[in-house]
């Protein structure tokens, strides 16, 4: 039961931390230092918790590894996703996980492909073609967004997978794992923003901090959350769960940016079905 609350929690998070960011870009488009921002502020969250703990034993390499994949990669792809699509689309878009979670566990773990996991595909699928047969999307939409969504939902899957199975034999403590990720994609993010803004990376990056501030406090609880919930519970049970963010972020989305996103039936719709096909996959495989 615990899993379930922890994973609850950090889809609710993490659907809100999409709007946030949504909001954030209303005030500047530099995707590349609000991820640099957030991630920041998520790696504070995450390591006054580990410190609250008191808890420091185990080996934090093979998480620095993980870090690197997500949020390192993952997290540039989503704030720039944010960007391009806007919260509610990206939301749903990133629900699929499970999809791309079940995929690796066929293609590279030879699991069995049963009828329930055929179903949960479709679904998803569908949910994905409901968004893309939109007609009235917001004048900032641009549909590459949606692909940058995709394959930033395409690490968080194989973080997932990665973080539990290491998880299974670690010894060390979920914070504590959750900052070590937070550390090398952070360092990991830094390295790109350094190479593509040069002596001006400094300044950026501070000028991004108050409106991306919310963001990553937000994401730093919701990974928090998350990684309490894997020491817990099976990717099977935990990523479904978390792909409920694609719900959270519309609904959230719907009351806070209001028609600046459009929302119409078929973002719910897909929504829907993204998150129908998310629990079917966890509950056949």
């Amino acid at each position: 039961m615990a899993a379930i609350g922890f994973s609850l929690v950090s889809a609710a998070l993490f659907g809100a931390l999409s709007v946030t960011l949504g909001l954030a870009m209303r005030r500047t488009r530099d995707a590349d230092a609000g991820a640099q921002a957030t991630v920041l502020v998520a790696l504070l969250v995450c390591g006054l918790t580990a410190l609250a703990t008191r808890s420091w034993r185990g080996e934090i390499w093979p998480f620095l590894l993980a870090g690197l994949v997500a949020p390192g990669g993952s997290q540039l792809l989503y704030v720039h996703a944010v960007r391009e699509a806007g919260a509610a689309r990206t939301s749903v878009v990133v629900g699929a996980a499970p999809l791309v979670s079940v995929t690796i566990a066929v293609a590279v773990l030879r699991e069995p492909v049963r009828p329930g996991l055929v179903v949960g595909a479709v679904l998803i699928v569908a949910g994905g073609l409901a968004l893309a047969g939109e007609r009235d999307r917001p004048q900032r939409f641009r549909a590459a967004g949606l692909l940058l969504a995709f394959a930033s939902a395409s690490l968080f899957a194989t973080r997932d997978n990665l973080v539990r199975w290491l998880a299974e034999s670690s010894q060390t403590p979920p914070q504590l794992a959750a900052a070590a990720t937070l550390v090398s994609g952070s360092a990991f993010i830094a390295l790109y923003v350094l190479l593509r803004t040069g002596c001006n990376f400094p300044r950026r990056v501070l000028a991004a901090f108050r409106p991306f501030a919310l963001s990553g406090a937000l994401w730093g609880l919701s990974y928090a959350a998350l990684f309490e919930a894997f020491y817990r519970g099976r990717v099977t049970v935990v990523s479904p769960l978390v792909a409920t963010e694609a719900l959270f972020g519309v609904l959230i989305a719907t009351f806070v940016l209001g028609r600046s996103e459009l929302i119409g039936r078929q973002v719910v719709v897909g929504a829907l079905l993204v998150v129908a096909g998310g629990v079917l996959i966890g509950a056949f495989r």
